[in-house]
């Protein structure tokens, strides 16, 4: 279904917690992103910023379904993209921290089947690795891209995928799946390798994904809105999917899809909940009086293992978190250590990479926020 460009041009469907910065401050922001998304031809989008154990700011703009007119706001779910993978960073630091598994461990002690990289048969991949985007397993696209799922969660189990893509007697199994580079040495982002780690975490749980970090994370800070796949929740309360097309002159509905490698990519969830879990993280694992994870453990998680990028699935460097990109989602979660002040933004429209530009603009506003002294009653 194709739509026009001007369908929200100076519609915003705020959903505003009033805080105490001037009314002019609040409504220069507004223009400016109002203003960014109509230019972009972005159907929804929402904005939280966060400092303290409080939301500052959290607003929605335009649509989460353009043909029912339906606002997108901070309650709407959507599909977050690759932040998922912060969260399979934080469940296997969980099992860490339990005695259960060592981040130097060989991923192949844990596994019905043995990872073998044909270049380095011999070399040992371990959960650092993965966490850190060295483990020389890469995507080969035609492969990876076969795990979206149109129309609903796939079925076709993660252990029988990832066994075909890495194990010797594979369906999947090629060079083409890995570097030549020993575990450790370059960085090259593995949304397989993630996938990995993701499964690794059920072999060491003993539970699905989706109900070990429901049990440790979701649960625990209130995440009530949060899941990993369309068949836990009412597809009625996602966000629809769109992608601009025509030079930002028509936009495309995109059926909602399931992934095959779902730690990769697979969390769904509102700003509302993602504000709690990255006010957990800032506050070194605990949220209003609920630890997730003991301070040590965080400080570890965030600590850079090789090289200033990623450790732990979470981007590392003046800023510390990590964006997402699929279909139809476009998405950020990042906070500043030195500002003691994070950003989430959701956009369910293939933005190209037009809007993550405006992050600078977005922390500017936090800033004024923070020297006003406001908060939201979150």
């Amino acid at each position: 279904m194709k739509h026009s460009p001007f369908l929200f041009a100076a519609i915003l469907s705020i959903y505003l917690t009033p805080v105490q910065s001037s009314s002019g401050d609040i409504q220069e922001f507004n223009d400016y992103i109002n203003t960014s998304i109509s230019k972009a031809n972005i159907a929804g989008m929402c904005i939280a910023i966060v400092s303290g154990d409080s939301i500052l700011f959290t607003q929605g703009y335009g649509y989460s379904d353009i043909k029912t007119k339906e606002p997108f706001t901070p309650q709407t779910v959507m599909n977050i993209a690759s932040i998922s993978k912060t969260f399979v960073g934080v469940a296997l630091m969980h099992l860490v921290e339990k005695g259960l598994i060592g981040l130097d461990d060989d991923v192949n002690n844990f596994l019905p089947f043995k990872v073998l990289n044909p270049y380095l048969p011999e070399s040992i991949i371990t959960p650092r690795h993965l966490m850190s985007h060295s483990s020389g397993i890469k995507d080969y696209q035609k492969v990876y891209l076969s795990s979206y799922h149109y129309g609903g969660d796939s079925p076709i189990p993660l252990g029988e995928f990832l066994e075909d893509y890495l194990s010797l007697d594979g369906t999947h199994y090629s060079k083409k799946n890995f570097t030549k580079s020993k575990p450790g040495k370059k960085i090259i982002y593995s949304n397989i390798g993630a996938a990995l780690a993701g499964y690794i975490v059920e072999r060491v749980s003993g539970k699905p994904l989706n109900v070990f970090t429901k049990e440790i994370i979701f649960k625990p800070l209130g995440m009530n809105n949060t899941c990993w796949f369309l068949s836990e929740m009412d597809r009625a309360k996602h966000s629809r999917l769109y992608e601009s097309k025509k030079n930002n002159t028509l936009l495309d509905n995109i059926e909602l899809y399931g992934l095959t490698t779902y730690p990769d990519g697979g969390v769904r969830t509102t700003v509302a909940d993602l504000s709690r879990y990255l006010l957990c993280i800032m506050n070194k694992g605990l949220y209003k009086g609920t630890r997730i994870l003991e301070e040590e453990t965080v400080s570890e998680m965030l600590t850079p293992d090789y090289i200033d990028s990623y450790t732990k699935f979470w981007g590392i460097g003046d800023q510390v978190g990590h964006g997402g990109g699929d279909p139809g989602v476009s998405t950020g979660m990042y906070y500043s250590p030195k500002d003691k002040l994070g950003i989430i933004f959701f956009i369910n429209t293939s933005s190209h990479g037009m809007f993550e530009k405006k992050e600078k603009k977005i922390f500017k506003f936090g800033q004024r926020l923070i020297l006003a002294g406001n908060k939201t009653n979150d």
